[in-house]
């Protein structure tokens, strides 16, 4: 069954290979290749080791079935005089042989993990400073299964790719010559029952490869289905329709059974089929032995060998052939790295964090004239100017999908404006653009719950590493939080589920709040980040954020107008422009609310 697995895989890669000479993309692999051997090259020393353990190995085994062969003659001949020295070179080449492979495989175990560890965190880093809108062309399923199967692939064929290759051929190469010294004719049955093999299973290529990608179709979708139903756990159990899904759990899980058993029956008729041409040329070896030991022209020993190393030889074309699909499948995994590795970099200007140093005066954040589009020819903002200046709250307000959250991304210097510019600006009068550098200047709560799993404490910290207790719990009472906290049975010690579980959602936002305001950044961000707040405790949240420090500027986004009569500047986005309302327009629209 691997047998017959291993040469179709290796057929079909073959055909993709020679596919990828003839369109000229072949020189795509092998840059994916030189990527791969980029992290070997680290480990040369090593690698090179291993090919040396490999080839002793292969060299003892064969040592080993040689000296079996003599020992039998020894044996069914009475002679005695060698035993012996043949047993002692037998067991000997065997326990070495053993030995050897036991720290091939120590070696390969350490050095896959090395790798995979090496190429994780340079592809961590290279993911966390990628251009933003970039990035966002990948889903987060799609970017786990970079980041952990295609990494894993290439990290397990890095080290072992190439070694195998010479050892593979090695092994092949001296079985073919050991038979080959003894008997040319055994030589060629041996050789010929591989050939034989992958061009049997030719024929099936096509209606397998259909099969499996029914099967991985259908897997998908029945994970599809469970990922999606455990994400949404809560709303099934509320809806009360919990045995809707059970039943519809079970229709999937019987069409992917029929087409796994479709799948299976055809596995089963062709591995007959390929069975089959295998025995004959297993039974054709076996009789030509058979004859020449009848004839007295080979001995027992002779015949054990030949049928032996046969076997082994028909292993060893495997290994060959197997390293194709390997071969081509690091290159896709490498490939499919690669397009993370390459992605653009964000923006740096490295001496406006020399700002920070003039945070203690407050810092301006000035949108001028801006145009932006996610897509090319569908504006979001055009012609749009912003201006927050310390100790303001500014409000940002406008129907959903206007833009605000567009307007917050820029301020962070996710996304840059096509037209005008987007600054921040310091009491001296220096002017940097918004980017990766002026982050460390803004603290952000965006929408949602960001609550992560582990203790309050823990959450806060993401925030400021080497915050005190005492620093926790004042952030806490400045964002209110701290009455609730306070009450808990552990205190900021107090461990919460995943995405908060154990809090509401206006208990969950106001620890967001705090852990903003523990950063103690100059500018505040809070993108619809009160909206699970009763009126009364946002008015209470943000009165105590600036009162705590009046040099903050603080710019805010919301849908309640009931915030406004506490910002001292209040801008609207609508129609993809931002326009700043004036102060009776303000107080009209939150007496309205």
């Amino acid at each position: 069954m691997n047998e017959r697995n291993t040469v179709k895989s290796s057929a079909d890669s073959l055909q993709i290979l020679i596919g990828r000479w003839k369109d000229g993309t072949f020189g795509e692999i092998l840059d994916d290749w030189k990527w791969i051997f980029s992290y070997s090259i680290r480990y040369k020393g090593a690698i090179a080791f291993y090919v040396i353990l490999g080839i002793l190995s292969t060299s003892l085994g064969l040592v080993g079935s040689v000296a079996s062969k003599y020992l039998i003659d020894i044996i069914t001949g009475y002679k005695t005089d060698r035993i012996w020295t043949l047993a002692i070179l037998m067991v000997g080449s065997s326990v070495f042989s053993l030995a050897f492979q036991s720290v091939i495989s120590r070696i390969t175990t350490k050095l896959g993990i090395k790798i995979g560890n090496d190429i994780q965190a340079d592809i961590f880093d290279k993911i966390m400073d990628a251009d933003w809108l970039s990035m966002n062309q990948f889903t987060n399923g799609d970017l786990l299964n970079r980041f952990s199967n295609d990494i894993g692939t290439v990290s397990n064929n890095a080290i072992t790719w190439l070694p195998s290759v010479l050892i593979a051929v090695y092994r092949f190469v001296a079985t073919f010559f050991v038979i080959l010294h003894y008997d040319w004719i055994m030589a060629v049955i041996a050789l010929a029952s591989a050939p034989i093999l992958l061009l049997s299973s030719r024929y099936v290529l096509k209606k397998q490869r259909e099969y499996s990608k029914q099967v991985r179709q259908m897997s998908s979708k029945v994970m599809t289905f469970q990922v999606e139903t455990f994400y949404n756990y809560d709303t099934i159990k509320s809806f009360g329709i919990a045995e809707q899904y059970g039943r519809r759990l079970r229709q999937w899980q019987e069409r992917f059974k029929e087409v796994v058993l479709a799948h299976n029956l055809f596995t089963i008729q062709t591995n007959i089929f390929v069975s089959a041409v295998g025995m004959l040329v297993s039974f054709a070896a076996f009789g030509y032995c058979l004859f020449r030991l009848w004839t007295h022209e080979i001995t027992y020993g002779t015949m054990t060998l030949f049928l032996q190393q046969r076997s082994g030889l028909s292993s060893a074309f495997q290994k060959v052939v197997g390293i194709i699909p390997n071969f081509l499948n690091s290159s896709v995994s490498a490939h499919r790295i690669r397009e993370l590795v390459e992605l653009p970099r964000e923006v740096h200007v490295a001496q406006s964090r020399s700002l920070a140093d003039a945070a203690g005066k407050g810092l301006t954040v000035s949108l001028e004239g801006v145009d932006f589009a996610y897509v090319e020819d569908k504006q979001i903002l055009t012609s749009s100017s912003l201006i927050a200046q310390p100790g303001q709250i500014v409000a940002i307000i406008g129907a959903s999908g206007e833009g605000k959250t567009t307007l917050i991304r820029m301020i962070l210097g996710l996304i840059r404006p096509a037209q005008g510019k987007a600054v921040i600006r310091g009491a001296d009068g220096s002017e940097y653009p918004l980017n990766v550098d002026t982050r460390g200047l803004f603290a952000y709560v965006p929408q949602g719950n960001t609550i992560l799993t582990g203790t309050i404490a823990e959450n806060m910290r993401m925030a400021k590493e080497d915050a005190t207790d005492e620093q926790i719990i004042q952030a806490l009472k400045t964002a209110c939080a701290w009455e609730f906290v306070s009450q808990l049975p552990d205190g900021i010690e107090h461990r919460l589920g995943e995405r908060g579980r154990g809090l509401s959602e206006g208990q969950a936002q106001r620890i967001a709040i705090a852990r903003a305001i523990l950063r103690d950044a100059p500018v505040l961000l809070l993108d619809e980040a009160t909206s699970a707040l009763d009126v009364a405790t946002e008015r209470r949240v943000l009165r105590s954020i600036i009162t705590q420090d009046p040099a903050k500027t603080c710019i805010v986004t919301t849908h309640r107008p009931s915030v406004l009569n506490l910002c001292q500047r209040v801008f609207r986005v609508m129609d993809k422009t931002v326009t700043e309302l004036d102060q009776e327009t303000s107080a009209r629209m939150a007496m309205d609310f």
